[in-house]
């Protein structure tokens, strides 16, 4: 997947896709929130090239966490 973050509009729509492997959906959310993604002025935020808007870096560790887990937490509210 070239730019994987256009099809997933957050970070829970990654984590819960039934097509795609657990190693596929962290290396997607890791790029998400890698530095290389942050929002200048405002690093609480990732927005990766290709990606439609800036999501809370939280939103993005709090995904990852429901595959560790192997629980879906819910989407936060925002």
């Amino acid at each position: 997947m070239s730019q994987p973050y256009s099809r997933f509009p957050h970070p829970f729509d990654v984590a819960r896709h039934p097509g795609l492997e657990p190693e596929v959906k962290r290396a997607i959310l890791a790029s998400w929130a890698s530095d290389r993604a942050a929002v200048r002025d405002n690093p609480a935020l990732r927005k990766p090239r290709g990606a439609r808007r800036a999501v809370p870096v939280d939103d993005i560790l709090a995904a990852m966490r429901t595959l560790d887990d192997g629980v879906d937490r819910g989407t936060p509210l925002q």
